[in-house]
């Protein structure tokens, strides 16, 4: 971005920062406090909000695209690509192909060539699929390998994909039941602290429980732990981790997905990483 004028002074955005020059064009290491209330400098400032915001955003929409299994029209991408704030979310990211096989990680993305990929031998590829496919890491069978190859390619990925916490559904877990209490029991000496550690992580708390909504084969799902719904002051501990359908019933865990098990579970267990440390290490 230029530099724009500020009486004797120009500003610009670096990084994010306002920046500011002298009439010399040295520049200086911070802006003038008499440049405060200058329109050019608030008018940066709120710039950088907005391009900030502007930049969660574009990376909460990615990352809403892989933990709902959100297909996205090709058209769609390669619109927005150009936008760095969106091109940094969506680079090297994995997609698949129209098979639904990985094709490699995502490099470019042009309305007539299509996208372009660095596959899994390491060359450059293009292809054109109708809708691009996010896969959530959890369905990948090729996970670690390609966690391996990622970090060969020096692969650094802005939205949590390759190197999101997953957790899969243990083989001898009983599938008519209906809850995982691995992570309840997590103490918190007052009840806002956890609200307020559940809305940090992203996660919204209605009716006492702390959710996560997941649309898996076209099914909705919501992952739910009990946090409270009492007095903010009061004590309070994380409470088993359950999944319901739209309607709101309890769902056995025989029919839970493979992403929403492992959404929800970390979900629980981001909560339960918050909890009070000390009471238990008095206690024992």
């Amino acid at each position: 971005m230029g530099w724009v004028s500020a009486g004797d002074y120009e500003v610009a955005l670096d990084s994010g920062k306002v920046v500011c020059r002298n009439a010399a064009g040295r520049r200086l290491k911070s802006v003038p406090a008499k440049l405060t209330d200058d329109p050019a400098v608030v008018g940066l400032r709120q710039l950088a909000e907005w391009l900030e915001r502007h930049e969660r955003q574009c990376l909460a929409d990615v990352e809403r695209w892989m933990v709902r299994s959100l297909p996205v029209p090709l058209a769609v991408v390669a619109r927005v690509w150009p936008d760095p704030a969106w091109q940094a979310a969506l680079r090297d990211l994995v997609v698949t192909g129209e098979d639904g096989r990985v094709a490699g990680f995502l490099r470019d993305a042009d309305p007539e060539r299509g996208l372009g990929l660095v596959d899994l031998d390491g060359d450059t590829v293009r292809i054109a699929p109708g809708l691009v496919r996010v896969p959530h890491p959890v369905l990948l069978d090729d996970l670690e390998e390609l966690r391996e190859f990622a970090v060969e390619l020096g692969v650094e990925q802005r939205a949590g994909q390759l190197f999101r916490e997953v957790w899969r559904r243990p083989a001898q877990l009983d599938p008519e039941g209906t809850q995982v209490e691995e992570y309840a029991g997590g103490s918190y000496k007052e009840l806002r602290f956890l609200h307020g550690r559940a809305a940090q992580l992203g996660y919204r708390v209605r009716g006492g429980h702390a959710v996560c909504s997941v649309l898996e084969d076209g099914r909705g799902t919501e992952a739910r732990v009990w946090v409270g719904d009492y007095d903010g002051y009061e004590e309070t501990e994380t409470g088993p981790l359950v999944w319901t359908d739209p309607a709101g019933r309890a769902l056995r865990l025989g029919q839970v997905g493979p992403v929403a098990w492992s959404e929800g579970m970390r979900m629980a267990a981001a909560l339960y990483a918050g909890r009070d440390i000390e009471d238990e290490e008095r206690a024992a």
